[in-house]
This record gives C-alpha cells, sequence and structure tokens, in this order.
C-alpha cells in the first residue's frame, strides 16, 4: 500500500493542535483505493476541552467515534470546529473528492455542510458499526470498513474517473488558480464540469480551486515560507492582496498576517 502523506495540509494552527491530540493516518487497500483517500486516526486525553480548527477538503468523510457513534460528514464549506475533551478517539474514512458519490450512487450536494448518522446513508450501518466498535485495532477496522465497501459498490462509469483527474489538476498543480484553465485543459464545457461537480464533489469548481489554494496558503503561512502577502495572493490567483486577506479571514478567522503570527509563535513553544 502507498502510505498516506504525512501532511498538515487543512489542519489549522498545526502545532497547538498536536500538543492536544494524536493524529495517524492509513493507506487504503487497492480494492478501494479509487474511491478511498486515506484513513485518519485522532485521539485525546485532556482535562481542559480544547477546539480543534480545520479548514476541511472538498471530501466526504465517514466517521466511527468513541464516545458519539458512527456519520456521514457531507463537504464542509466552511471552517469546521470541534471541541474535544475528557478522553475519546476516532477512526475516520476519507474519501477523494468525488469518491463518495461513485461509490454510493448518490448526489452529494444533498448533504453538504450536513453530519448525518451513517443508517440514513449506508445500507446495514448498524452491523457496520458494531463490527468497527468492535475491531481489536486500526488495521482491522480498516479490513472491516473495506469488506463492507467491496460488498456495497454500485458500478462506476467513466465521469467519476474524469473528475478525479480534473480534482488531481486542481490540488496539485499551483499554477491552476482560474476555471477556465480546467475547461481549457480537460476540454470540458463549463456547464458540464458544474453538473459533475454538484453530483460527485459536492460543491462547484470555482469553490474547489479556491480552497486548494486557501489550503496551499494557510500551509505556507504556518511554515514560514510564503513570500511577501502580495507575490503570495498574486500566486495563488487573487486579483490582489485585498482580496486575498478579505477571503482568508472570512473562512479561517484571521488574517495572513495574524494567522502567520500566531502559528509561528505556536511552533516556537513547540520546540523549545
Amino acid at each position: 500500500m502507498t502510505q498516506p502523506p504525512d501532511s498538515e495540509k487543512g489542519i489549522l494552527h498545526p502545532q497547538e493542535q498536536a500538543r492536544h491530540r494524536s493524529l495517524s493516518r492509513l493507506a487504503p487497500g487497492p480494492e478501494v483505493g479509487r474511491f478511498v483517500e486515506w484513513y485518519w486516526i485522532v485521539e485525546w486525553d485532556l482535562a481542559t476541552p480544547y477546539t480543534a480548527e480545520v479548514l476541511p477538503y472538498p471530501s466526504v468523510n465517514v466517521t466511527f467515534e468513541q464516545p458519539g457513534g458512527a456519520f456521514v460528514n457531507g463537504v464542509c464549506t466552511r471552517k469546521f470546529e470541534r471541541e474535544l475533551a475528557g478522553r475519546g478517539r476516532a477512526f475516520g474514512v476519507k474519501f477523494w473528492a468525488g469518491g463518495f458519490g461513485a461509490v454510493t450512487g448518490r448526489d452529494v450536494a444533498t448533504f453538504r455542510d450536513q453530519v448525518l448518522p451513517l443508517a440514513e446513508v449506508f445500507p446495514a450501518a448498524d452491523r457496520l458499526t458494531d463490527l468497527m466498535f468492535a475491531a481489536e485495532s486500526d488495521e482491522r477496522r480498516r479490513a472491516v470498513f473495506e469488506a463492507y465497501l467491496t460488498d456495497h459498490l454500485v458500478p462506476v462509469d467513466a465521469q467519476y474517473e474524469l473528475v478525479r483527474e480534473i480534482v488531481a489538476a486542481m490540488s496539485d498543480d499551483r499554477s491552476v488558480t482560474r476555471v477556465d484553465q480546467i475547461t481549457e485543459r480537460f476540454g470540458v464545457p463549463i456547464r458540464t464540469l458544474q453538473r459533475l461537480f454538484r453530483r460527485y464533489v459536492g460543491v462547484g469548481p470555482k469553490w474547489v480551486l479556491r480552497r486548494y489554494r486557501l489550503h496551499d496558503g494557510a500551509e505556507l503561512l504556518a511554515r514560514g515560507r510564503a513570500a511577501e502577502l502580495s507575490d503570495l495572493a498574486v500566486a495563488l490567483g487573487y486579483f490582489d492582496q485585498a482580496h486575498f486577506t478579505r477571503e482568508f479571514k472570512d473562512q479561517i478567522g484571521l488574517t495572513p498576517t495574524e494567522y502567520a503570527t500566531r502559528t509561528q509563535a505556536e511552533r516556537q513553544i513547540t520546540y523549545r
């Protein structure tokens, strides 16, 4: 199995979070790797509650939480906040953008910004949940989930493979900052692209592209690797620094300068 990336992308205040919870990842097996990007495991044991913040990927996650239950987490278009208190753990399944819609046949846009009980979306969810919570290791939980998913796969059409290819270009190529670059590269009309993204991803292509570039910007700022903000804004596809600052603060709650200052201070605390 290919190992999942050891990346902080999407995790806000990564060094601060690392002091309050552990995070590990598992790669998917070959049978489901077209749909599942990775599995993630978060554990915490806290005397004082802590609120973890994430700028989510354009992906659906299935989570098995102790305490809590089992849930389908639709694509979240705002900053996600979760209070961690006492002792707990979560085993999560992060689908590729578009993967959940492909594997279930569901229109993913219908549960955007929603958290639904697993039983409302997956057949035989109670049995799956019991098996997941009874498993003695995370590797065994992966095997249980993949056996279930393999048994319930729906036929996948070629459109999903196109969506995967387009999303990969948006995610990996920082020079892609406009939707018209995608339509030209892949020869897909804009209305077709919008329809495919609604069906498989749950949000529009422009939103997905901006989210990936915000991920890039936040990661560079947190690592102290960003250039001048005006240059960073242009490199990420914004008209100017003011537009970048406005959207960054709207999504993350701090200006780029405030976020860079705070995360660098948190990193210094970690390395003392």
